[in-house]
């Protein structure tokens, strides 16, 4: 007979693992099916927006961020080209008066998940899931090593996919993908030995060549590296050959040779492509599709884990205020898809903006730069202040200056 859960969940990432700590705080019967026994270090998110860092207070899951040394940085640091432009601070500027976080990844999983566990969520490591079945209940099989790799099965008011962007599960589970097209891709590495301030994130853009670099803190003198750019515009960057050329790659934010002329390579260097991915209605049937699995926002603009957190967020919220639970499910499908598709809109706007070559968008940023530097609230602050942020139907002609007043501006 299949062991009964009121929520199970399939992957123990940041999603799944605040989900089943925050249904177990509120009286759910909930497990996490995990596949990993160990976490490594790979090339993933590791910033939580202002807009995130709230969600997680919400969740009560920043107590266990710090104790994964999670590192708060209230300042953004923002540069156009080697050129600084702006420095913000998030504790006086952001709807919810909070700062960014960083932490490195692999510490804050088990620190999430050991969260969940002492909450009184059943965690089991080493589980490897081979069929999702929606239904009432809906229903998991999975292999698990404590029972010598025996198929098990278990039954559940709400199972949730959270096994990320390259979901195994979520195309049996029914779901239809949609998928942008765009090339822009994202390459990344944690370096230890850094003089890189430890209060700010740092982010660069280059329109000129269509790139974007973050240096993102972690504390102890780490700092996690990015490089956004165009497949097409140079060979993909990976292992540890490539990081000379991934240091050159760098040298345009004229900072690189004082912040890592000491720093070694202290993680994987990979890139991966950035183009969006997503489930138009993330519920059906007792499975609902949670963080990656259910919208993978493009690196780039580091809305992933915000989003994540943002989505275990109103799927608590939703099943736990209604005993009905099809009902939430739905609730929740229609929100979670109006904030990502909110941030899609946006960070499309951000990539087309200062990404895209060419004359016509060299003309729109020379109209458009000035009239920002007048009044800033020409750009949507949505990747900062959070999904939430009303957007007029107008905004987009305003941040690229296509609207009445910067025609008149201009005349």
């Amino acid at each position: 007979m299949a062991e009964k859960f009121d929520v199970a969940v399939v992957g123990g990432g940041i999603a799944g693992a605040s989900l089943a700590y925050a249904m177990a705080k509120g009286g759910a019967r909930a497990v996490v099916l995990e596949a990993e026994t160990e976490f490594k270090d790979r090339v993933r998110g590791e910033v939580l927006c202002p807009w995130g860092t709230a969600d997680a207070q919400a969740l009560g899951i920043t107590e266990a961020l710090q104790q994964a040394d999670a590192c708060a940085l209230p300042w953004l640091n923002q540069y156009m080209g080697p050129q600084q432009i702006a420095r913000r601070d998030f504790l006086a500027t952001t709807p919810a008066k909070t700062p960014m976080m960083t932490f490195y990844h692999p510490k804050m999983q088990r620190a999430v998940l050991q969260a969940a566990e002492s909450a009184g969520a059943e965690v089991r490591r080493g589980a490897t899931v081979s069929a999702v079945t929606p239904g009432r209940p809906a229903r998991v099989t999975y292999r698990h090593d404590r029972h010598n790799g025996g198929a098990e099965d278990l039954a559940a008011r709400m199972v949730v996919i959270a096994d990320g962007r390259n979901s195994q599960f979520r195309k049996a589970a029914g779901f239809a993908v949609g998928r942008e097209t765009h090339t822009l891709c994202i390459a990344g590495v944690l370096m230890e030995g850094v003089r890189l301030p430890g209060d700010a994130f740092h982010m660069f853009t280059n329109c000129a060549t269509g790139e974007v670099v973050a240096y993102a803190p972690e504390g102890s003198g780490r700092a996690r590296v990015y490089l956004v750019y165009w497949g097409e515009s140079r060979a993909r960057l990976q292992g540890a050959g490539d990081m000379g050329r991934l240091l050159r790659a760098l040298e345009w934010t004229g900072v690189a040779g004082e912040y890592f002329s000491e720093a070694q390579q202290a993680g994987p260097l990979a890139t991966f492509e950035g183009a969006d991915h997503w489930a138009e209605h993330p519920y059906r049937e007792g499975v609902a599709l949670l963080g990656d699995a259910a919208a993978s926002s493009d690196p780039a603009w580091g809305q992933g884990l915000s989003l994540a957190v943002r989505g275990a967020r109103i799927l608590r919220d939703a099943l736990l205020g209604n005993e009905d639970w099809d009902k939430a499910g739905e609730q929740y499908a229609q929100e979670q898809h109006r904030i990502y598709d909110k941030t899609r809109m946006v960070t499309g706007w951000f990539r087309e903006f200062f990404l895209v070559s060419g004359h016509v968008a060299d003309a729109r940023r020379q109209r458009a730069l000035p009239l920002i530097a007048e009044d800033p609230t020409r750009v949507p602050d949505l990747m900062f202040g959070g999904p939430d942020i009303p957007v007029a139907a107008s905004a987009r002609e305003r941040f690229f200056g296509e609207d009445e007043a910067a025609a008149q501006a201009v005349s």
